[in-house]
């Protein structure tokens, strides 16, 4: 007598998905990988080689013609027009899909793609057009929190923080919402999305010429506009790569479907795009309100100090691969000054105590070292714009970094110019005990040599890189003049 078979839940489950579905319901649950197993890139170049008239006669393009062959509706358009169903389909009973056979793996893996990509470039145009990033950038108080013009002149030079944001833009758009891991299909899909976003904001950043801003909400408002007015070229971004058309020179569809990142895309989370970019654009635009002043970083000893080139304040420290590191502030006094404090001091720079919090939240004092650092190490002080985007995109390409994942402590965020001493430690140096100071008005570093690796080139250009070019403050008191 034959042993009976009780078939497995799994089984049982696609007899009924067949059932209730046809075929198409056998591949319900897809994951990314099926779409390289089953050979979907070279599937899909094939079929719009084939099906280029079907394309080109479609008003709806490429999307317009697939939707014709695999569920017969040519209407078929995921196009961002207001429509809530214009890229909706229902895979279970429908004739055309199920009687491909052969083929109806394949129509469905690129259905189910296409309406998750449209869903995505959806999600990331609803993120930006929230008012709640708007709203965190339009402040009328950059100036007065984050920055102190001696001559009350309250100008300063927007040029930087405006190119910044063609990289901030790109990294929203290709890693704010696909995070986690840069490989694969990730790598190839984020590397068009982040070039085709730097390419679609520049030009918007031309039309803004004016180097300065004379009241002090001129900056946020700015960025607001600049920030809406670029995420909303990714409607144009969806229309063009569902006609199948190129979008910024980075490909047509295939690109961005390519190894089957969309297949199983969960969706965008809004609030955590939000929050990403956010923190970033604030990142940025404090980055250039204090790459104005006399803000540096400096270190380089043991965490904790106690080695004989002063002490840091610890609260404005990062202890790093067992390495301290101190963001500073040289405070200048107004008025004529005749006792001690006419050389000024060390301080903390104005508005880091509202860092961490309410709408700076997103963004910590270890934040600005951390990417300062970063900064450093990749560029020394010649970190700008250019620099931003080409590491940007290298990370992504080979998998290295994710700028969306790592918010504002992302390398360009901050630029603050960073300064190793760590040398000094077993190194002579006049009066090193004084090279590192806590911050307040009884407190004057003295720098009485090349502070920076003990080279005086790199000290000469980090002087210069922290506006402290011809500045007397820090050489007062040096037994020698210093050579810098």
């Amino acid at each position: 007598m034959p042993l009976s078979v009780n078939p497995s839940n799994e089984a049982i489950h696609k007899l009924r998905r067949q059932a209730e579905c046809g075929l198409a319901g056998e591949f319900f649950n897809q994951k990314a990988s099926d779409w390289n197993n089953n050979g979907l890139d070279a599937w899909l170049d094939a079929w719009m080689i084939s099906h280029t008239a079907d394309i080109e006669a479609n008003p709806y393009g490429f999307v317009g013609a697939f939707g014709r062959w695999a569920i017969g509706n040519p209407n078929w358009s995921c196009r961002d027009e207001g429509s809530e169903d214009d890229c909706d389909f229902n895979p279970c009973g429908n004739a055309v899909l199920n009687g491909k056979r052969n083929e109806t793996r394949q129509a469905y893996y690129v259905m189910e793609s296409v309406n998750r990509l449209h869903t995505y470039f959806n999600g990331l145009n609803q993120a930006f057009s929230s008012a709640s990033i708007v709203a965190a950038l339009t402040k009328d108080s950059w100036a007065t929190t984050f920055y102190k013009d001696k001559d009350v002149k309250s100008v300063t030079a927007l040029r930087e923080v405006l190119n910044a944001v063609t990289a901030v833009v790109g990294a929203g758009a290709a890693f704010a919402g696909l995070g986690g891991p840069v490989t694969g299909a990730v790598a190839g899909a984020g590397a068009a999305l982040f070039a085709g976003a730097t390419g679609a904001i520049s030009p918007l950043l031309g039309q803004h010429q004016d180097n300065t801003f004379q009241k002090s909400a001129d900056l946020g408002g700015l960025l607001g506009s600049i920030v809406l007015k670029g995420m909303k070229t990714y409607i144009n971004a969806n229309n063009l790569l569902m006609r199948g058309e190129n979008f910024q020179d980075t490909g047509d569809i295939r690109t961005y479907l390519k190894g089957g990142l969309f297949l199983d895309f969960p969706g965008i989370d809004k609030v955590a795009v939000i929050d990403n970019i956010n923190a970033k654009l604030v990142g940025h635009a404090v980055n250039a309100l204090w790459r104005s002043q006399k803000v540096f970083i400096i270190g380089g000893g043991a965490c904790g100090d106690g080695q004989g080139i002063g002490e840091g304040p610890q609260d404005m420290a990062v202890c790093r691969d067992g390495k301290a590191w101190y963001l500073y502030w040289w405070e200048e006094p107004g008025g004529l000054i005749l006792n001690k404090h006419k050389y000024g001091w060390t301080q903390k720079p104005l508005g880091w105590d509202k860092l961490g919090k309410g709408d700076y939240a997103g963004v910590t004092i270890a934040d600005v070292i951390n990417s300062s650092l970063d900064s450093y190490a990749a560029a020394r002080y010649a970190y700008g714009p250019e620099t931003a985007v080409a590491r940007a995109q290298d990370a992504l390409q080979n998998g290295w970094g994710n700028p969306g994942a790592a918010g504002a402590s992302w390398e360009g965020t901050f630029t603050i110019p960073v300064c190793d001493v760590g040398w000094a430690v077993t190194g002579d140096i006049p009066d090193k005990n004084y090279i590192l100071q806590p911050t307040g008005k009884d407190y004057r570093p003295h720098w009485c040599g090349p502070i920076c690796s003990g080279d005086v080139q790199q000290t000469r250009d980090w002087i210069g890189a922290t506006n402290m070019a011809n500045f007397q403050s820090p050489r007062f008191a040096c037994p020698n003049e210093p050579p810098y």
